[in-house]
Parts: structure tokens; C-alpha cells; sequence
């Protein structure tokens, strides 16, 4: 009886253990399958973000930099900056000694006073020589006159040959007086400088006081847009150079992010496509950008000319590199808490599709 027992009890646990087997092979597979579909899945939703959602970590934050140059040469007697420092647009940025352009605003000023005096005198002249015209052309007309009377007075010998003879010759003395007059009318006109409606002597005092007020105002610089100083390496003494740049200062209106995409994206990319940009200054924080175009062109040296000659360097036919275009991609504006820096770290996302190029917009 105890064998028999002792039998039963060792067929009950063979069937467990072998169902317990069964089990964990049944799990296994199940665990299996699931590991292979949930491979697949990822695969194809990373193939399809990634060819619907381009990627790349080859980006930089990027922003106009404007070179202040003065349009006056002088040295800087005030230079209120110091490097990096903010600045919002009018702010002065520094100023060039303002002691000759005052003085050359001065001269200026009294060369306007002195040329309305000229003309004031030359208005005259030209009145003068218009009464001086009208007195030459009343004497001729009356040289005109005396002549008509006695011509016809010497055929009855009321009159001698010799007093007609003298009348004929005040009246071409006079008529010669009247053009005579006339040019000097003429002249006193052109000496006044009135031209159109205009007076060219006023004309070139005024440009000439007009350029010396610009000079001085522009011996304080002023910047021209909110930004930021960088690379100021100068000091109050330091001569400026007309037209040289002193420094350089960086626009905070516009900041925009250069990525490089693999040419094979760019189909998948289109102008006015939303854009996530992680910066790696702040892990943190996700950053809007709208894709403003895509690179039109790359300089290439395999191809270029050394000396008229074609450079074409040797390559392997089996190995082809995709090309990378820059991507502009214009950024929200900046946080003052999280200012952007040029030349930070990012990685960018396009968000959309091909489908979300606007209607009618000429494909890239």
C-alpha cells in the first residue's frame, strides 16, 4: 500500500513538473514574440520618425554681428561699456573728442553768415545793374528820338549835316551803353547764383554747415539696435578711424539656428515647418524655431580650378558620403532668464511633414 502511494505521488509531481515546463516554455515564446514584435514596432516607428521628423545634432545657435565703426576719426574721450555688457538701441556707445568738429561747425556757421551778407549784396548788384539797363535804354530811345526829328530837318538845311551826324553817333554810343548795361546784368545775376528758383552759393554753405553738424553728431556713437558688446578691447585715448570697426556687437532682434541635414532629409523639409531645438545649455527646456529655407549651395574642393586646371581628387566608387545643407531656422524670441549665445550647442527636430509646405510655395 505504501508503494502504491509512494507511486502515485511521483506521477502527480512528473505531470506537474512537466506542466510547469510547458508553462515556461509557453511564456518563453510569448516573451519572445513580444520582444521581436516590440523590435519591429520601435524599428519602423524610428525609421519613420526619423524620416518624417529629420534629426541632427550638427546645429549652432547663430545671430547677425554688426561691426561699429565711426564715421569721424578721433580719439575716444568716453567709453561707458564694458565688454558683454547689454544695450538697447540710442544707447551711447562712445565718443570721439567733438573739439574739432566744433570748431569746424563754428567756421561753417560764420561762412553761412558771411555768404547771406554776399548775397544780400549781390541782390543789390543786380538791382543796381536793372536801374542802370533802364537809364542806357531811356538815353538810347532818346538818341532814338532827337535823330528821327533832325534827319528830316537837313533836307530844308534847318539843320547841318554834322549835328545829324552827331545824333547818329550818341545813338549807337547809346545803344552800345544798353548791351553793354545788359551784360552787366547778366553777370551780376550769375554772380548772385540764382538758379530755378534756387541760390547756389546759399545752397553750398547750408551742405557744408549740414556736414559739419553731422560730424559732430556723429562723434557719439550710438548703437543701432538692441544688443550685445563683444571683443571690446579699447580704451578712453584709443584714436578711432573713420570707416574701422572698434568693436563689434552682437543683434539680439534675431536668433536663428544653422543645422546641417543630411541631404537625404532635405525632401522631408520645407520652409515655414515648425522645429524643436534642445539646447545644450539648457537641458531642460524644448525651444520653437520655424524653418525660415535650406542652403542653396556648398563649396566643394574636389572640382575646383587650381591654376585653369580641374582639381579632382581620387575617391573610392563604393563609398558615398551624404552631403550636409545648413538649415535656417529662426528661434522664438530669447528669454531673458535663457539668453541664447551665439554659437551654442543645439539638436534640432523638424515637426510636420512634406504635406505641410503651404499651397502654391515653389518646392526647394
Amino acid at each position: 500500500m505504501d508503494k502504491n502511494e509512494n507511486s502515485e505521488k511521483l506521477s502527480e509531481g512528473s505531470e506537474l513538473a512537466e506542466g510547469a515546463r510547458r508553462s515556461r516554455r509557453l511564456i518563453g515564446r510569448l516573451v519572445g514574440a513580444l520582444i521581436v514584435g516590440a523590435t519591429v514596432f520601435l524599428s519602423y516607428w524610428v525609421y519613420s520618425d526619423l524620416v518624417f521628423h529629420p534629426r541632427t545634432d550638427d546645429a549652432y545657435v547663430r545671430a547677425n554681428t554688426v561691426g561699429i565703426a565711426p564715421h569721424v576719426s578721433g580719439p575716444i574721450v568716453s567709453l561707458p561699456l564694458v565688454d558683454n555688457q547689454p544695450v538697447e538701441e540710442g544707447q551711447v556707445l562712445f565718443v570721439i573728442d567733438p573739439r574739432p568738429y566744433e570748431a569746424a561747425l563754428e567756421e561753417a556757421q560764420a561762412e553761412m553768415v558771411l555768404t547771406n551778407l554776399e548775397i544780400e549784396g549781390l541782390s543789390r548788384g543786380v538791382l543796381a545793374a536793372e536801374a542802370e539797363l533802364e537809364h542806357r535804354q531811356a538815353e538810347a530811345a532818346y538818341a532814338r528820338q532827337y535823330l528821327d526829328r533832325i534827319r528830316p530837318l537837313l533836307a530844308d538845311q534847318f539843320v547841318t549835316a554834322n549835328q545829324v551826324f552827331e545824333a547818329e553817333t550818341d545813338l549807337a554810343a547809346s545803344q552800345a551803353s544798353v548791351e553793354r548795361a545788359r551784360f552787366e546784368l547778366e553777370q551780376a545775376k550769375k554772380d548772385l547764383g540764382e538758379y530755378g528758383g534756387m541760390n547756389a552759393r546759399r545752397q553750398a554753405a547750408e551742405a557744408k554747415l549740414y556736414n559739419a553738424e553731422l560730424n559732430l553728431a556723429y562723434c557719439t556713437v550710438r548703437s543701432p539696435f538692441n544688443g550685445y558688446v563683444t571683443n571690446l578691447n579699447i580704451a578712453v585715448g584709443e584714436y578711432a578711424n573713420q570707416g574701422q570697426e572698434v568693436f563689434a556687437l552682437v543683434d539680439n532682434r534675431t536668433w536663428y539656428v544653422l543645422a546641417n541635414f543630411r541631404e537625404i532629409f532635405l525632401d522631408q523639409i520645407r520652409p515655414g515647418m515648425e522645429a524643436e531645438v534642445y539646447l545644450m545649455t539648457y537641458p531642460g527646456r524644448r525651444f520653437k524655431g520655424v524653418v525660415q529655407g535650406i542652403g542653396w549651395a556648398l563649396w566643394q574642393k574636389n572640382g575646383s580650378t587650381v591654376r585653369g586646371l580641374p582639381d579632382v581628387e581620387p575617391s573610392l566608387n563604393w563609398v558615398r558620403l551624404a552631403q550636409r545643407f545648413p538649415v535656417r531656422i529662426i528661434l522664438e524670441p530669447p528669454d531673458y532668464n535663457q539668453p541664447y549665445r551665439m554659437g551654442n550647442t543645439a539638436v534640432v527636430t523638424i515637426k510636420g511633414s512634406a504635406s505641410s509646405r503651404p499651397a502654391g510655395e515653389a518646392p526647394l
